[in-house]
Order: structure tokens, then sequence, then C-alpha cells
């Protein structure tokens, strides 16, 4: 027992010195906290970049591998009479096949499309030209734009209504 008391005594004595030695301060000697940017984005992005691999890249590796090795790449042969080849049907490679009929479009789709387009911008082309010949004509006459219509007699309008009417009767509704 009287080993602890005077162990006791010096265990007190050095707490009063630890206290007094967390007070101070410590400005030299390069204690200080170094300012610099943040990391986050960055490991952010590593995250989502394993991510990716391990989601997309990995997998498709395998089933293109898997495809190569196991299917194999198509081979030319006859083509029976009155049968007409699907545009897939002309890739050599399975996976490219699988792209060319589930993902992309079909070619002669998309140049209908194409045609399709040159027509709308043929049709907007002379709409741009008859309305330039219009304002070159309204010009020309020193005339102004205004909406022109052809009136209509009420006489034209009664005999229609009675031809209507006739029509209905003979119908029988």
């Amino acid at each position: 027992m009287v080993v602890w008391s005077s162990l006791r005594n010096k265990l007190f004595q050095n707490n009063s010195k630890i206290l007094q030695e967390l007070a101070k301060r410590k400005a030299g000697d390069h204690h200080v906290f170094p300012l610099q940017p943040s990391r986050w984005q960055w490991h952010k992005f590593k995250d989502y970049l394993h991510l990716y691999v391990m989601l997309g890249v990995i997998p498709l590796s395998l089933i293109t591998l898997y495809a190569n090795i196991f299917i194999g790449p198509a081979t030319l042969s006859e083509i029976p009479s009155g049968y007409v080849p699907y545009h897939w049907e002309y890739y050599r490679s399975p996976v490219t096949r699988f792209f060319a009929r589930y993902i992309f479009n079909n070619p002669q789709q998309d140049y209908e499309k194409y045609l399709h387009l040159l027509f709308e911008e043929d049709e907007k082309r002379k709409l741009r030209r008859i309305d330039n010949k219009m304002k070159e004509k309204i010009k020309e006459r020193l005339d102004y734009n205004v909406y022109y219509y052809r009136p209509v007699l009420g006489k034209y309008h009664r005999l229609t209504r009675q031809l209507a009417e006739e029509n209905k009767r003979m119908q029988g509704d």
C-alpha cells in the first residue's frame, strides 16, 4: 500500500504540469492547420467511375466475349427465292446485329426521314419565293398588304341551304 500512496502524490503533481502544458499554445514549429481545396468532387467522380465501370463496361465486355466465342461471326449463305433479308442480317457480328435490330434505326427509315426533311425544306423555299414575289409586286404597284376575299352574296348562301335541305329530305333523315 505504501507504493500506491507514493504514486498518488506523484500523479497529482504531474497532473498540474500536464494541465499547464495543455493551456500553452504552440505557435511555432509548423503546428498549423494546412488550408487546401476540398477533394470531395474528385472522390465522388472516382466513385461514379468505378460504379459505371462495374455496371456497364464489365458486363458488356463479358456479353461481347460470350457472343464472339460461343456464337461466332455470321457466314454468307444462299438466300431463298422470295425472301427479303432484314437490314440487321447484313452485319457479321452478333453484337452489331443486336444493336442494328433493337437500338439503331433502319437505314431505309433514316433515308426516308431525310427525304421528308428535304421535301419540307423545298416547300418552305417555294413559299418564301412566292412571299418575296408578292412583296415585290406590292412595292412595284405601290400597294399595301391587306387580306383579299371575294364577297359572298346572300342568294348563293340561300341556294346552298335550300339544296342541303332538299338532299336531307331525299335521304330520309
